[in-house]
């Protein structure tokens, strides 16, 4: 064919695409990129391109013709070389969630397709050739319907058999073809026009963040001496702002040593603000972080860190010289000029009242002014959360006893803080207290004018003596006074999807089966929540059979249908838990409980299910007395009282007693309770006493009938475990389903969330079915 002066580009995007191609989108992309990158490989007649060749051609050209005049033999020898290189480079199959993985399969697909293996003699004692041999049938044997689950037979396949191939890049002399491999992919990404300016970080040490403080784990050894590792698909990329164009990485392989054409970030410095020690640049080893020193963000993965000190600062304020002396205070919080303290002291703000070393400080020695850089700018009027007026910064109190309204701490009015000046008003905060992220939404009101509150429509309409029009339904809903009726295990509310146990509840026609408690057809259909900053509406969750089950923000529980309160941009909360409020008063302690969390301390453990970190949130309801108790969501919200079908009179949950000697029975799994334990009871001498998972299950705000996609794209059924004659075995656990509902997903039966997300995870890193 002619010369095409495309043709080079053409194949050096498609090389490019490859390379970079997201590991879940392996196949989807892969293939057709594949496919056209053989084809035009296929096409180009080499020899008639112009000459002179650029480097990238010529290099295509001899990897292609040193391939072809290979023999079989060494054409497999040549497989497995590089097979092993990408294994070993990506460590694709010790973790199926690496982007790279594209490359490897690229590489595996675009030289075995090339390769005739069924025409030609082949030794039957080469492991490798009849591996090669599996896949591409397992490659050929894909139809339209099931190249997705063929795809996952493949990865698991060669996961299986990794261990048959050797690894050779360490072989001396190098095979020439391996040579020039590496060669092509080094030059692509020196050609890559996207990938912009480089800068290399090399991180001295790992640091992990532990109650507050980083503490070193140990120095980094990211040096492999492998030049494949040293590759651009093995870099892990930063950028340090939004704004910032520039990319910064970090090469596993060399941790830099193999990269000096590139600009690097000094690996140590000295810094005005730490004048003592050198700070040296270290990785976080997991996500969890804190805030900078000097601009009170959120540290990045990468960061200066004294590890004597305990000091941490971005690499971006690291860079900014710091500002000495600040002349344009608020002047009606302090007139005169305020000087750097450059040293990390136990001062006590004026501002915020605390001794905080960790923000630089800012002084005024005359007068005995004192405040932290973060202070400063303290936002001067602001709506929170926790108060319904708007509240104002003042620089001290006239009132003596006053307490926070957030952390429900003691205020020192001779210090700053916020209050409202509404007439009989006495609400106050400190100002940290104010201005945190769970409470505050950031916005500064000062000069804006107060609105009048917006009219909010009531939850439902009267429509005569006991019927109403819920805004969550097209019927009316008719009040059926409780007078003693039985209790119907099948009967939900549609609103917070559990049982109508007792009370007073609305309900559509026996035929459409749509019932409401009478508490919560008057839930309001907009509140504001103590734990977050903006207003939340009751909201229809995800209808039945869409993508997923849907999370609360704050308890650990799903749910696959019902109503949630919900805010416009990030947060969720389940009905239940939004009306646990402040100050709850709970049967699990004597003192009432407050919502007193820090968005930056470690969630507390509950005192009631002795567990931490279990829930979304890090907030507990606390005991503001001397007693240390907290209790989680998830148990806050547990129902108090419930009724089982063999009882007629209500159960209460019982806390247990730690002293108790007494023997007790479930009436449901006939298994022996702990008296130690919460367990529900009645207490109405029946003696009936039943585990809170044989009485509510464990996921009880999972409504029967309904369905969802799950991430994986499988349907999952949610079924009435009400077999009459025998309960279905669980798929995983291999034990009868006990609760009132089970999962059912691709034919197979779970018994709970646990077992299904168990088998979920099976599909996806292991390649099971």
């Amino acid at each position: 064919m002619d010369p095409d002066p495309d043709s080079e580009s053409e194949l050096l995007s498609l090389v490019t695409q490859l390379m970079f191609v997201e590991y879940f989108n392996l196949y989807w992309d892969a293939t057709p990129l594949l496919t056209e990158l053989i084809l035009l490989v296929s096409s180009m007649d080499l020899d008639s391109q112009p000459k002179p060749e650029s480097e990238f051609m010529s290099l295509t050209t001899q990897a292609i013709s040193l391939f072809n005049s290979m023999e079989l033999e060494s054409q497999s020898k040549l497989l497995s070389d590089l097979m092993s290189m990408v294994f070993q480079n990506l460590s694709l199959f010790n973790s199926a969630l690496d982007s790279e993985a594209t490359t490897l399969f690229g590489k595996i697909i675009s030289l075995v397709s090339s390769m005739d293996l069924t025409t030609e003699e082949k030794p039957e004692s080469d492991e490798l050739v009849l591996l090669i041999q599996e896949i591409l049938s397992l490659v050929n044997s894909r139809d339209s319907d099931s190249q997705p689950k063929r795809l996952v037979e493949l990865i698991s396949f060669i996961s299986q058999k990794i261990s048959l191939i050797d690894e050779t890049l360490e072989v001396k002399p190098e095979p020439e073809l391996i040579s020039l491999t590496h060669q092509i992919l080094s030059l692509v990404v020196s050609m890559n026009s996207n990938s912009g300016e480089y800068i290399s970080l090399c991180p001295q040490a790992q640091v992990k963040l532990e109650n507050g403080r980083f503490r070193v784990l140990e120095d980094v050894s990211w040096r492999t001496n492998n030049k494949w590792h040293c590759l651009s698909v093995n870099w892990r990329t930063f950028k340090l702002s939004r704004e910032e164009d520039t990319l910064h990485f970090i090469c596993i392989g060399c941790n830099g040593d193999n990269h000096k054409e590139f600009n690097n970030v000094p690996v140590e410095i000295n810094h005005p603000l730490h004048p003592n020690h050198s700070l040296q640049l270290v990785v976080l080893k997991e996500d969890s972080t804190r805030e900078c020193y000097c601009c009170d963000e959120a540290l990045s993965r990468i960061l200066y860190y004294c590890s004597a000190c305990d000091f941490a600062i971005s690499i971006l304020c690291a860079r900014k010289p710091p500002v000495f002396l600040i002349n344009h205070h608020r002047p009606e919080w302090h007139g005169h000029p305020l000087a750097l303290f450059p040293r990390q002291a136990f001062l006590t703000c004026n501002l915020c009242a605390l001794t905080d070393p960790s923000s630089p400080i800012y002084m005024c020695p005359p007068c005995d002014f004192v405040t932290h850089l973060r202070c400063i700018n303290l936002p001067r009027v602001i709506k929170i959360s926790r108060h319904s007026h708007r509240i104002y910064f003042t620089p001290s109190f006239d009132q003596e006893g006053l307490s926070c309204g957030v952390c429900r701490r003691k205020i020192n009015k001779l210090y700053g803080g916020y209050s409202c000046i509404k007439n009989g008003c006495w609400y106050a905060a400190h100002s940290r207290c104010a201005t945190q992220k769970n409470v505050w939404d950031g916005v500064e009101l000062e000069g804006v004018p107060e609105e009048n509150e917006e009219e909010v429509d009531p939850p439902f309409a009267t429509k005569g003596s006991g019927v109403i029009r819920h805004f969550t339904h097209r019927h009316l809903l008719r009040l059926d006074v409780d007078t003693g009726r039985d209790y119907d295990e099948d009967k939900l509310c549609n609103i917070c999807i559990t049982p109508i146990y007792f009370g007073n509840f609305y309900s559509c026609t026996p035929s459409c089966d749509y019932n409401l408690h009478e508490t919560c057809a008057n839930f309001p259909r907009k509140i504001d929540h103590p734990i977050h900053p903006h207003q939340l509406n009751l909201e229809a969750g995800y209808g039945d059979g869409e993508i997923n089950e849907y999370e609360c923000s704050v308890c650990p529980r799903k749910r696959t249908v019902g109503f949630l309160y919900r805010c416009r941009k990030c947060f969720y909360l389940h009905v239940q838990c939004a009306i646990a409020s402040e100050p709850l008063d709970h049967p699990s302690h004597i003192h009432p409980l407050y919502l007193t969390s820090k968005p930056d301390e470690e969630q507390r453990k509950c005192s009631v299910c002795k567990k931490s970190g279990h829930c979304p949130t890090k907030e507990t309801f606390n005991c503001i007395e001397e007693c240390d108790f907290a209790l989680c969501f998830e148990c806050a919200t547990l129902a108090q009282k419930v009724r089982y079908k063999h009882d007629k009179h209500v159960l209460t949950l019982s806390y247990g007693d730690k002293t108790s000697t007494m023997t007790y029975w479930c009436e449901i799994c006939e298994e022996r309770l702990n008296p130690k334990e919460r367990f529900y009871s009645c207490d109405e001498y029946c003696c009936v006493t039943i585990h809170i998972e044989c009485l509510v299950g464990v996921d009880f705000y999972m409504k029967p009938g309904s369905k969802w996609f799950n991430k994986y794209g499988a349907e999952v059924s949610v079924l009435p475990n009400n077999h009459h004659m025998s309960r279905p075995f669980c798929s995983i656990c291999k034990k009868r389903c006990p609760h009132k509902t089970f999962f059912q997903c691709n034919g197979f039966e779970y018994c709970s969330r646990s077992c299904l997300l168990t088998k979920s995870k099976e599909v996806i890193y292991l390649g099971g079915h």
